[in-house]
């Protein structure tokens, strides 16, 4: 087959409480994920050659530990596929804002391969494999938007009326280790329902940690008050706001101050990954 590109999308949290330690270290949490249309893209071009490689590298990352080759590999050893690939990866998610870049990738690099490859898994099988890559990488895998519990790997899909994002970076990278086991991190937040969802109740709990230790990531947070209620997603260091409309989401980010790399998306309760194969593969997507 020749080169397929499919896109690898970004997610805001739109909140994230904390609820306990668990006692292997992990913590349990409730988010909401919101997928965006925007994001990285992937090319594959098959090949018979049993190998991976991925172009360009990405500075400060060995191959091996690199979640895209490691899909790949795991992938191949799961299922016996002897076959490999030349993928080229078009990077636009700030790494270590919070956006899920990493995950989606190895997300993307799972389904396409599965298709690419006719290895035959479902979602759910593939989304068991992304579990032992990263807890984020099950919501890119099953590809909705989804109330999230356990240690954000327990989906339950869940429409989001459709609104725009402005998302900003400050010019940090935060370690998602860091912030968990900080010592002021709030731990405690009572479980909520899902029927019970409430705009009035989404917080970060993350949040005052990471404005303490990374003033930047404040001061983003201070400029976007004027519009609606900002806040942080995941472990930061990217921040954001809703709009209704992406003429409102453009007019704030015309005035964004130059020192932070910033974009408008909008929200999408299918992933674009899943849209996409769809489009490319006569049929559906991968079935769950």
């Amino acid at each position: 087959m020749s080169a397929v590109t499919l896109p690898s999308p970004a997610k805001l949290n739109l909140f994230l409480h904390i609820n306990g330690r668990r006692d292997d270290g992990y913590h349990d949490l409730q988010t909401l994920f919101q997928l965006l249309d925007y994001g990285d893209s992937l090319t594959f071009e098959p090949n018979l050659s049993g190998k991976i490689s991925l172009s360009p590298s990405i500075d400060g990352v060995a191959a091996d530990d690199n979640l895209i080759i490691r899909a790949a590999r795991l992938l191949k050893q799961k299922t016996g596929c002897n076959q490999g690939c030349a993928i080229r990866l078009d990077k636009r998610i700030p790494m270590g804002g919070g956006l899920g870049g990493g995950s989606s990738n190895a997300a993307t690099v799972l389904v396409g391969l599965n298709s690419l490859w006719q290895c035959g898994l479902t979602v759910q099988e593939l989304a068991e494999m992304g579990r032992e890559l990263g807890a984020d990488v099950p919501i890119f895998v099953q590809g909705n938007s989804a109330f999230a519990e356990g240690v954000g790997d327990v989906l339950t899909a869940f429409d989001i009326p459709q609104q725009w994002y402005l998302v900003i970076t400050p010019n940090v990278q935060i370690a998602t280790a860091e912030i968990f086991s900080h010592p002021q991190l709030t731990r405690n937040s009572p479980p909520i329902k899902i029927r019970a969802l409430s705009g009035e109740q989404y917080r970060n709990d993350c949040q005052s940690v990471v404005e303490k230790r990374y003033p930047a990531v404040k001061q983003a947070l201070d400029w976007m008050a004027d519009y609606n209620n900002p806040l942080m997603t995941g472990t930061g260091a990217s921040v954001f706001c809703c709009f209704a409309t992406q003429t409102e989401a453009q007019r704030a980010l015309d005035l964004v101050p130059k020192q932070w790399s910033a974009f408008i998306a909008r929200g999408e309760n299918r992933s674009s990954l899943h849209q996409q194969l769809g489009k490319i593969f006569t049929g559906a997507s991968p079935s769950g």
